[in-house]
């Protein structure tokens, strides 16, 4: 089973800071770094040092040589990579003192998607395949109704949560994977019980996947619940966690694991990268998340 993942892409200038800047505040950063990232990159790479066959779709600016590069570094193909004449997108991160992080996106090229584009990509992949979507490019739309008409299954990280989504046909999402702020933009609920309950009801024949940080994570479908718990450790900067969670429990299920170990494994793969600095970088290898289990 292959994975396709039509995703973002981008710079990531990631500065360090005592707190998140308040509104009207100046404050000074103790470091800038320059990282490769993108939600859609980042998942790519999980995907990839999960073992997955991973095909990374999508467009880089004049400045994305980094961005193609990393991808490639880390054996994800990039056949579907195209170069055009925008920008790359470019994101502007806070990290402070406890490791929380605070994002400002530009979408550049990430939002030069084309519905011609699509159509060619897409005619290398079928029923056997997962296409692996973000809200981070445009035409997420339009990706859903064709991977869907296909035959593939659609994975969906509802990230950043926008009017986009909610004009997207999500009953076409076969595996939702999402937080509780996603989660309650999508239900209007807070409470992750309600939330899962909520989700259930309007798509019964999809896989649900909250995660909930140091709470963990709950998983729902037609037949089964489950809950794992979160391992514990020092939060470093949790700027890719979700990815590294997203990338290892489909490139899990690629290799026809329980669910049940697909959930242990991508905790365990995010709690590493929890536990480091930086975005891709952060990813932990298959053999490092097996050693920590």
């Amino acid at each position: 089973m292959r994975v396709l993942n039509y995703g973002s892409l981008n710079l990531d200038y990631v500065f360090s800071v005592e707190h998140i800047v308040l509104p009207g505040e100046t404050i000074s950063s103790s470091q800038r770094e320059l990282f490769p990232g993108g939600k859609g990159l980042n998942q790519s790479i999980a995907l990839a040092r999960a073992g997955a066959e991973v095909y990374h779709a999508g467009a880089i600016g004049p400045d994305g040589a980094l961005l193609r590069e990393t991808l490639c570094a880390a054996g994800v193909k990039t056949d579907y990579l195209h170069a055009i004449d925008t920008a790359s997108g470019n994101a502007i991160i806070q990290v402070d003192q406890n490791g929380q992080n605070s994002i400002v996106l530009y979408a550049g090229a990430n939002h030069k998607q084309t519905e011609a584009a699509i159509d060619s990509t897409l005619s290398r992949f079928g029923a056997d395949d997962i296409l692996l979507l973000q809200n981070e490019t445009n035409l997420v739309g339009t990706l859903i109704d064709k991977g869907h008409a296909k035959g593939m299954t659609i994975a969906l990280n509802p990230s950043p949560f926008n009017d986009v989504l909610l004009a997207c046909d999500l009953r076409k999402v076969d595996i939702f994977l999402l937080n509780e702020v996603e989660g309650m933009h999508l239900t209007g609920e807070t409470d992750e019980k309600k939330i899962l309950h909520s989700l259930g009801e309007r798509f019964p024949n999809s896989r649900i996947i909250l995660t909930m940080g140091e709470k963990g994570v709950q998983y729902r479908d037609a037949q089964c619940k489950y809950a794992q718990a979160a391992f514990p450790v020092k939060v470093v900067d949790t700027t890719a966690a979700g990815d590294t969670f997203t990338g290892y429990f489909l490139a899990s299920l690629a290799r026809n694991l329980p669910v049940a170990d697909a959930l242990r494994i991508a905790s365990r793969a995010s709690s590493i990268t929890v536990g480091r600095e930086g975005a891709s970088v952060s990813i932990p290898l298959w053999a490092e998340v097996e050693a920590a289990l």
